[in-house]
């Protein structure tokens, strides 16, 4: 199993309101470079999106439940299909997107005990509990030639000291699309000490 946060992302490390939802001033930014810059599976999730679980926000989740039921192209029944754990203390009614249920208990725990790759989009709060936990084994950001100066950072600024390796990186339309893991332990072994 494996942790795996895709996440829009500017250059200055920016990741709220890439989609203008939020209404923030500067929202919509990765918008801005086209449908085809976001479209598909831009993080190229491939066979996890199909084998294992998103794990979502309330915010996150309420947005995506009212874009991707209405979808009917292959990403979309594909984004649709997932089993969808919603982290949150007040939505109660996850019917507005198939296989969606919400979290009983604790967040750390689900994630600790969940058998499957977990995919972890946008829902910076959990992403945030889930990095505190260190739990996170892989980022997968699409960094778009934006700089905002303001907004939520992925990375806060005091912030533990992680150090990854680049996995791979490669030009997407406007934007980069690059994958950050846990570098092998000493031994050869991949993953959580």
């Amino acid at each position: 199993m494996s942790v795996i946060v895709i996440q829009f992302i500017t250059l200055d490390g920016i990741v709220s309101d890439p989609d203008g939802s939020g209404g923030t001033p500067t929202g919509g930014w990765a918008f801005r470079h086209g449908a085809e810059a976001v479209a598909g599976d831009k993080f190229r999730l491939g066979s996890t999106l199909d084998e294992g679980v998103m794990l979502l926000g309330r915010t996150t989740w309420q947005v995506f439940s009212r874009i991707w039921p209405g979808r009917d192209d292959p990403f979309s029944a594909r984004m649709n299909a997932v089993p969808k754990l919603v982290a949150s203390r007040t939505l109660t009614d996850p019917s507005a997107w198939v296989n969606s249920q919400v979290i009983d208990g604790d967040l750390i725990d689900t994630v600790k005990r969940e058998q499957r790759d977990v995919i972890i989009t946008g829902s910076l709060s959990v992403v945030r509990a889930l990095m505190a936990a260190d739990l996170i084994d892989e980022y997968r950001l699409l960094t778009f030639p934006t700089i905002l100066g303001a907004g939520d950072r992925l990375f806060p600024a005091a912030g533990p000291a992680t150090h990854l390796e680049c996995r791979s990186a490669e030009q997407s339309g406007a934007a980069v699309l690059a994958r950050y893991g846990r570098p092998p332990h000493p031994g050869g072994d991949a993953g959580r000490a």
